[in-house]
C-alpha cells in the first residue's frame, strides 16, 4: 500500500479510502469485519462512514458494526484512521425533532458523543460535516469543534459536499478565530464522468491544504465495466448508471471508454481508481466494497501505471472542464 500526507497536516494515511456504506445494508456484520480484517492486512489504514449509514429504522447501524469491529481488539482501532460524518437527522422517519439535525453546536455535541458510543472508541480522527449548513455561523461551528478537540473526542474536522466558497470560508473564519486548524479534507463527488470539482471545489482545497477524498469513483458502477457486464448476464446497471446509459449519446462514450481500457488490457474500475490517483490534490478515492474480491480489485489500482498516451485518450472521451478559473471566465 502507499500513503500520503492527509492535506497539510502530519497524517499519514493510504490512498484508498475504505468506504463502509454498504456494511449493514448490503453486506453483514461478519462478512463486513471479514473484509475490515483484509483492507487492514492490506495496509489501507483510512475508513470512512458516517452516522446516518444503515439508513432508515437502522441509521446508525454502520456506525456500530465498525465499533463491533474495534472490540475484537488487536490493535484494530490503534491501526485505524477513523473518519465519520453527522448532518442529518438521526431520529426515526417521521419523528425528527428541532436541533436534532445540521451543524449547531448543540447537534455537534449531541451527534459526536452519540458516534462515539456505536463506534466504541474514545476519539474520531477526522470528523466530517456532511454538508454545509445555511443557518449556522462558522464562528459557533468552530467553537463546538474547539471543545471537541480539547476534550480529545476529535483530532481533525473535514467537510463533505461543501462547495468551493464554503471551503474558504470555513478556513477564514478559522484562520481569524486564532489556535483552530480548519478543515483539513474535502469529500466530494469526483470521477472521470463527474469532473464538476475541478472547477472550484479542488482548487480551494488545494489553496487551504485540505486533502480531497473522491465518493463514488465508479460513479455509482458506471465506470466498471457496466456494458460488459450487461452482455455477458452479469449484474445489470441501477440507479445513476442505468439512467445515464439509457441516453444514447452517454452509452456510446462509456461503449469508448471500455472499448480503449479492452484494447490495453485493463479492467475498466480498476483503471478509474488509478486515474484519479494521478489527479493533483488527491488523497485517495472512497472504495466501497460489497466482497473481498471488490477489494482486491481496487487494490490493483493502487499499483497501475496508466500511460500518458492513456491519460490523453481518457481525456478526449471524457474531457473536463479546464483549467480554473479560464474555463468558465475566458
Amino acid at each position: 500500500m502507499k500513503y500520503t500526507q492527509l492535506g497539510r497536516t502530519g497524517l499519514k494515511v493510504s490512498r484508498l479510502v475504505l468506504g463502509t456504506m454498504n456494511f449493514g445494508p448490503q453486506t453483514d456484520e461478519a462478512d463486513s469485519h471479514a473484509i475490515m480484517d483484509a483492507a487492514l492486512d492490506t495496509g489501507i489504514n483510512f475508513f470512512d462512514t458516517a452516522n446516518v449509514y444503515g439508513w432508515g429504522e437502522n441509521k446508525g447501524r454502520t456506525e456500530s458494526i465498525i465499533g463491533n469491529w474495534f472490540a475484537k481488539g488487536g490493535e484494530r482501532r490503534d491501526k485505524v484512521v477513523l473518519a465519520t460524518k453527522m448532518y442529518g437527522n438521526m431520529a426515526a422517519e417521521g419523528d425528527a425533532w428541532p436541533n436534532h439535525d445540521k451543524l449547531s453546536a448543540l447537534n455537534i455535541r449531541r451527534a459526536v458523543d452519540a458516534s462515539l458510543k456505536r463506534l466504541r472508541t474514545d476519539y474520531i480522527d477526522v470528523y466530517q460535516f456532511h454538508h454545509i449548513d445555511r443557518a449556522t455561523p462558522f464562528e459557533e461551528i468552530w467553537q463546538a469543534i474547539d471543545v471537541l478537540v480539547r476534550q480529545g473526542k476529535i483530532l481533525y474536522a473535514g467537510s463533505s459536499n461543501f462547495p468551493g466558497y464554503k471551503i474558504a470560508q470555513a478556513n477564514e473564519i478559522a484562520a481569524r478565530r486564532g489556535g483552530t486548524i480548519g478543515l483539513v479534507s474535502e469529500q466530494c463527488l469526483y470521477n472521470l464522468v463527474e469532473r464538476r470539482a475541478e472547477m472550484e471545489v479542488i482548487p480551494a482545497a488545494q489553496e487551504y491544504g485540505l486533502g480531497v477524498i473522491p465518493w463514488s469513483p465508479l460513479q455509482g458502477g458506471l465506470l466498471g465495466g457496466v456494458i460488459k457486464k450487461e452482455v455477458q448476464g452479469g449484474r445489470r446497471a441501477s440507479g445513476r448508471a442505468a439512467d445515464t446509459l439509457a441516453d444514447p449519446t452517454s452509452r456510446a462514450q462509456i461503449q469508448a471508454y471500455e472499448d480503449l481500457l479492452e484494447k490495453h488490457g485493463i479492467e475498466p474500475g480498476e483503471a478509474a481508481l488509478a486515474w484519479l490517483l494521478t489527479r493533483p490534490g488527491i488523497t485517495g478515492p472512497i472504495v466501497g466494497p460489497r466482497t473481498a474480491e471488490q477489494l482486491r480489485s481496487a487494490l490493483r489500482a493502487v499499483e497501475l501505471e496508466l500511460s500518458d498516451d492513456l491519460l490523453t485518450s481518457l481525456d478526449e472521451i471524457f474531457p473536463g472542464p479546464g483549467p480554473s478559473p479560464e474555463a468558465f471566465a475566458w
